[in-house]
């Protein structure tokens, strides 16, 4: 029986994603038949093959528009919207985590990454329910859990870091809102974890991982596996160890 539950216990997920995706690709397929199918099929064969290219390519930008508001507006009223939780991660309660969860996968590996960095990405994580200050950087597309994630003002995440308000402890399901203060950063694949708090211009360095419920206090420069306080020599910017590109 529980083997069986686990092969089934995906598929109404699929069925999501597939109704999400599907609705973005109908509004591909409207661009391409309005706007392209028409000349297409009056053109010399020498043209028709870029140019079919072109309209495919501009159909699928569109499909992945679409998609950014489409996963929000489906998430919101499915009832995607996260609030911590510490329990079975078989429950109706969890069923919003993973509501939450296709909505925002289905974006990331479709499309995500050709808007990212960009105001259509932050305008995606807003629609998600993320709290984004002014003068925000968000350079990875590794965001889980974004309706339970706090940028503050001027607030980075660098390049392909992970931040996830989720993790697993004691066989439970944990998942727990993860705060990123003012003018602070996360560097270049560092991972934060659920329940993390990143204190006012502290700095988490490339490649490290903040264990889950760690607080970093406001200034301090943080890094290594697990992350830990470090002090920087005086004549090594701590920006530029960051390395956030």
């Amino acid at each position: 029986m529980q083997r069986f539950l686990s092969i089934i216990g995906p598929l109404p997920f699929m069925a999501l994603a597939i109704v999400v995706a599907g609705l973005a690709l109908g509004a591909a397929v409207f661009v391409y038949q309005h706007l392209f199918a028409g000349p297409l099929s009056e053109m010399s064969t020498w043209l028709v093959y870029p140019a079919t290219g072109l309209a495919l390519a501009t159909s699928y930008f569109a499909y992945g528009l679409s998609l950014l508001v489409i996963a929000p507006a489906l998430n919101f009223l499915l009832g995607g919207r996260l609030k911590p939780y510490r329990g079975s991660a078989v429950s109706l309660t969890a069923l919003r985590w993973y509501v939450h969860c296709t909505m925002t996968l289905v974006v990331r590996y479709s499309f995500l990454e050709f808007v990212t960095p960009s105001p259509f990405a932050q305008l995606y994580y807003r629609l998600m329910g993320m709290k984004i200050g002014r003068n925000v950087t968000i350079n990875s597309t590794a965001i889980a859990d974004p309706s339970l994630i706090e940028m503050e003002d001027n607030a980075t995440i660098g390049g392909s870091a992970s931040i996830l308000a989720h993790y697993a402890q004691g066989g439970y399901l944990v998942i727990a809102p993860v705060r990123i203060c003012n003018g602070a950063t996360i560097g270049l694949r560092a991972v934060v974890m659920g329940g993390v708090e990143v204190g006012a211009k502290a700095k988490v360095l490339a490649s490290s991982f903040v264990l889950p419920n760690t607080k970093i206090p406001p200034g301090e420069t943080w890094a290594g596996i697990p992350a830990q306080k470090i002090e920087l020599a005086r004549n090594q910017p701590a920006a530029e160890a960051a390395d956030l590109s």
